[in-house]
């Protein structure tokens, strides 16, 4: 017998703990005795009745000690690059690749063209006989295979019409000579003259064009009042990433994945119409070229402001004083350094607004972040004046809150932009394509943002893994949302909404590749499902304290660098002290389903009461419980997972000081995914 003393001040109750062993026997009887309490097995046995056989408990837990939910989770074997712990090994390495790029966009056929120069820097091991290059435009040629496979409710919005899009590539050289691009949909085989060896740095350049999409998920075109609006994400071919557990990571882009690659430095040139706006990933590196003294005067204001400064007001559309004296087209120059992509968006119908973030770098130092926010008119709530929300407020919210608890950002600029997209992120921009609805807008700016952080910065395997960008990041908005609004979070609608992902006709778990799962699961196994689990492991199975500092733990150490899934488990298992699997196995790996349920409460003596609770599903948690009084007073407690690891029938005695229980409730704040709630209350 065990003596528990759980809860805070006000609400602690002592817990004793028997456990279900003997055939035909409701409490195990021979349970020694803690604290002075005498054993009450033996005493309480008689005046309960069994609701279940021993037998069956086995049953389902697998039939033998150890063959159930906690048995050892099979993760690769640790090595010298991933450590047991989690932790990037002393023999960690990972690629960099750096891109200087030359676009121009042609507004009259939709079309851009470019030059690029690729740098690639092998820091492994290994010699790299060949390359493998990502031609993601590809997936908008009508003979794709991400066209012919999509279905309807597919995640990517395909074209309804006949647009066959795709790269044209004109050149791949090195030094001068040519090298040979075989192509496979949106892949390209690299053939080289002679392997790349460690440590080596391979240079060559490729020119290409591709038309732009009407509106698409993720990129495209549309036409508002004042002009078209370009988003371009996804747009230049890029080397596909090499990593020491995949080796070439070449699965295809066929819409719902979203990508993979190493961290480069961008310096990237874009030449414009001239009476565009363009914002781009990093900092933009010439003004004075392309803004007139006015705008720059703004800007610099702007980058000293709390509050958001009008750098184009909606008057200004249009109209000659908004770009330098001249003709012709503008280019515009941006650089941002340690990213994982480049994205960009032009725009004669823009207006433009910023301000800036303010944060904390991990020496102590404080740094300004410039917000921005570039939109149409039609975007009515995006440059709210009433300080109480508009896009260019919420960024900076965002920016401070996900730097003050994760990271602190890594860029000098985070620009929004509303456009064709309904929500996507890429370093240091993102788009989000809400006009109307405040509530709506801060939602998609707050989930964006939030992703330069996951996978921006923690960059995971986008391709496989969408829950550790898109769940991790769905986890970190909980807690933004109910700061920017001043209320706890609240996810008792989430949780009820995911227990349809929480039973056996929900054969897909999170692990699910995203190309491969049900396209209608997507949003709420990858999101809610993972972003709710997390929040499950740091609300009621290790407390806040105790996952904020693992939870950091794995940002710091895989902060710029590629976690797998097994780093993310065995971090939290190793910073937090706790065992996990059972967790990971419930919640992650297989679809589970948790079904607790209150059986019983008999009195027995020295003012304790026992009660029978059963798990009836294949998923463990602790037990939160609430115990009302009939005098009207309340105590809360929990039970650990552990009771579990042998039965499915936990019987636990409550010491209640001579007070008389009215009611008994599992799961009293309904934070568990619980499939059945008609179960857990009783009732005197």
């Amino acid at each position: 017998m065990a003596v528990l003393s759980i809860g805070s001040a006000g609400h602690r109750v002592l817990v004793v703990l028997v456990c279900v062993f003997g055939a035909g026997m409701l409490f195990a009887t021979g349970c020694a005795s803690s604290g002075g309490m005498q054993s009450i097995a033996s005493r309480a046995d008689a005046n309960l009745k069994s609701v279940g056989a021993v037998d069956e408990n086995f049953r389902r837990t697998g039939g033998a000690f150890g063959n159930n939910v906690f048995r050892d989770l099979e993760l690769p074997t640790p090595n010298e690059q991933r450590l047991g712990s989690g932790k990037p090994g002393p023999g960690y390495w990972q690629q960099r690749c750096d891109y200087e790029i030359d676009a121009v966009l042609d507004d009259t056929t939709d079309s851009v063209s470019a030059s690029m120069t690729i740098r690639y820097f092998n820091k492994s091991p290994h010699e790299l006989d060949y390359m493998w290059i990502q031609l993601e435009q590809n997936m908008f040629r009508l003979e794709s295979i991400g066209s012919q496979s999509r279905t309807p409710g597919s995640v990517m919005k395909m074209l309804e019409n006949d647009f066959d899009g795709g790269y044209t590539i004109s050149r791949v050289q090195t030094n001068g000579c040519d090298l040979n691009l075989v192509r496979y949909d949106t892949l390209g085989k690299l053939e080289l003259e002679r392997p790349i060896r460690p440590g080596e740095v391979f240079e060559f350049e490729i020119d290409f064009s591709f038309r732009v999409p009407p509106a698409l998920r993720r990129m495209g075109m549309e036409t508002v009042a004042d002009g078209k609006i370009y988003e371009l994400a996804q747009w230049f071919p890029h080397v596909c990433k090499y990593d020491d557990v995949n080796g070439w990571n070449t699965l295809p882009y066929l819409g719902s994945g979203e990508f993979y690659t190493d961290f480069g430095d961008f310096d990237v040139s874009i030449t414009v119409p001239r009476d565009y706006l363009v914002a781009g990933s990093g900092m933009h590196t010439n003004p004075e070229a392309v803004l007139t003294a006015e705008q720059q005067s703004r800007l610099a204001q702007a980058d000293q402001s709390d509050e958001p400064v009008w750098i184009v007001t909606e008057n200004e559309i249009g109209t000659d004083a908004i770009r330098p004296a001249g003709d012709g087209p503008l280019t515009w120059e941006f650089e941002i350094d340690n990213a994982r992509t480049f994205a960009w968006a032009a725009s004669p119908a823009f207006m433009w607004d910023a301000c800036k973030a303010t944060i904390t770098n991990r020496d102590g130092t404080q740094r300004d972040v410039r917000c921005q926010s570039m939109f149409p008119v039609e975007a009515e709530v995006w440059g709210n004046d009433d300080k109480d929300g508009g896009s260019t407020r919420y960024i900076k919210h965002s920016i401070e809150f996900y730097s003050d608890w994760l990271f602190p950002y890594p860029y000098p600029v985070m620009s929004n932009i509303n456009g064709p997209e309904g929500g996507m992120e890429y370093p240091g921009i993102i788009f989000c394509g809400s006009r109307t609805n405040p509530e709506g807008l801060f939602g998609v700016t707050d989930h964006e943002v939030g992703h330069n952080w996951f996978p921006m910065l923690v960059n995971s395997d986008e391709r496989r893994y969408m829950w550790q960008d898109e769940g991790f990041n769905t986890f970190i908005n909980i807690y933004s949302k109910a700061a920017w609004y001043g209320k706890k979070p609240d996810v008792k609608r989430a949780m009820q909404q995911t227990l349809d992902m929480c039973s056996a006709h929900n054969p897909q778990p999170i692990m699910t590749a995203p190309d491969r799962g049900w396209p209608r699961w997507l949003g709420r196994l990858m999101y809610r499902k993972t972003g709710l689990g997390l929040y499950l492991l740091r609300e009621v199975v290790l407390g806040v304290e105790r996952f904020d500092d693992a939870f950091s733990q794995y940002v710091d150490w895989w902060a710029f660098k590629h976690p797998q899934p097994s780093d993310f488990f065995r971090t939290m298992e190793d910073a937090s002290g706790m065992e996990l699997d059972w967790f990971w196995r419930g919640w992650f790996v297989e679809p589970m389903a948790l079904d607790f349920a209150v059986v019983d409460a008999k009195e027995a003596e020295n003012d304790v009461v026992i009660v029978a609770i059963d798990s009836l599903g294949e998923m463990v948690m602790p037990v939160p419980m609430r115990v009302i009084y009939t005098d009207g007073t309340t105590e809360e407690l929990t039970l650990p997972v552990e009771v579990w690891h042998v039965t499915t029938r936990w019987n636990a005695g409550i010491r209640t000081r001579g007070k008389r229980i009215d009611s008994i409730t599992i799961d009293p704040h309904e934070l568990l995914p619980d499939v059945d709630r008609s179960n857990n209350r009783w009732d005197r």
